[in-house]
């Protein structure tokens, strides 16, 4: 059976996720150390502790996100972190820096090591470089590859792969994105927010409500319309004589009609997007999903149009999997 792994911004998501059947949670910590440093989300060194706790009870696994990448001068901080998700009996790491990497595999050798998709490893050989140097167990690839490309990584690589089949979308190979932190100096991959809220506002112009970041209007909605959440990548801009949807639309990835693709091309473990999400948001999700993976592995169809409802802006994709633009 594929295992599921659900996200968890708080204590309660993580004890709903866990309650819902997931098999393993991801969090991290308060701090820079995470992807999704956000006010309000994440762990204290005590909660997580207790959480594992918790989790373990109950027969699931806890995997701790310190998946930005360490600033020259606080490399510290992220030291402390690996060595505190070790001492909280976290079930495994997942990092992105290949400097932490290396610290990881000389100082803790006994923390198990995954790969973020941070590090945008979409290649045998990148992969088995991490594999071989670092003993890293598992890659989370990036949401750029086709269901074919994973079975055709599977078959050169000997260890686990993870893949993201519901939520929030990025466009961008993550690791390399630089948008946000260009309107907002704040990087998602080095301060762990994309869009951070203290740089988001709101103003009703006229018949229209103006979402900006950083002082940029990047989304007009009228009155009645749903006003997404101001991301660049999903910003819509006049571009010549055409105004749109220039990077992406406001749409979720949902792959779940894809996961018996994915079971044959190898894919060890499932993903879904959301720590900043409501643990009523991860329970629904993770009961789906657990649903549909027990479904599969029974041999009976896998519901389709499970969580539309849950979608951004209720639109969904598969997102690079089908790649039918080629």
């Amino acid at each position: 059976m594929m295992e599921l792994v659900c996200p968890a911004g708080t204590p309660a998501a993580l004890r709903a996720a866990t309650d819902a059947g997931a098999h393993a949670i991801y969090c991290g910590f308060a701090d820079d150390t995470n992807a999704r440093n956000f006010p309000g989300l994440n762990f204290s060194r005590e909660e997580l502790a207790a959480g594992v706790t918790y989790a373990h009870a109950r027969g699931a696994k806890v995997l701790v996100a310190i998946n930005t990448f360490p600033r020259a001068g606080n490399e510290d901080l992220w030291h402390r972190a690996v060595a505190d998700a070790e001492q909280a009996g976290a079930d495994a790491v997942i990092l992105a820096d290949l400097g932490l990497i290396a610290y990881a595999a000389e100082r803790h050798p006994g923390l198990r090591r995954h790969l973020s998709v941070q590090a945008a490893a979409a290649n045998p050989d990148v992969i088995n470089f991490y594999a071989e140097t670092f003993d890293v167990k598992r890659v989370v690839l990036p949401r750029v590859l086709s269901v074919e490309e994973i079975a055709a990584i599977n078959r050169e690589i000997s260890i686990e792969t993870e893949v993201f089949i519901f939520g929030g979308l990025c466009v961008m190979a993550e690791g390399r994105c630089s948008l946000s932190s260009y309107i907002t100096s704040r990087s998602p991959n080095m301060n762990g927010v994309c869009s951070p809220a203290s740089h988001v506002d709101y103003a009703e112009e006229g018949q229209y409500l103006a979402a900006r970041l950083g002082g940029y209007t990047i989304h007009r909605s009228a009155k009645g319309e749903a006003a997404p959440y101001p991301t660049l990548c999903k910003g819509c801009f006049k571009v010549g004589k055409r105004t749109g949807y220039v990077f992406e639309d406001p749409a979720s990835l949902d792959a779940s009609e894809l996961l018996p693709a994915l079971a044959r091309a190898g894919v060890s473990a499932l993903k879904i997007e959301g720590r900043q999400r409501s643990r009523a948001y991860v329970s629904q999700v993770v009961r789906n999903f657990r649903a549909a993976i027990e479904a599969l592995e029974a041999g009976r169809p896998v519901p389709a149009g499970m969580l539309a409802q849950l979608t951004e802006g209720q639109s969904s994709t598969a997102g690079a999997y089908n790649k039918i633009w080629r």
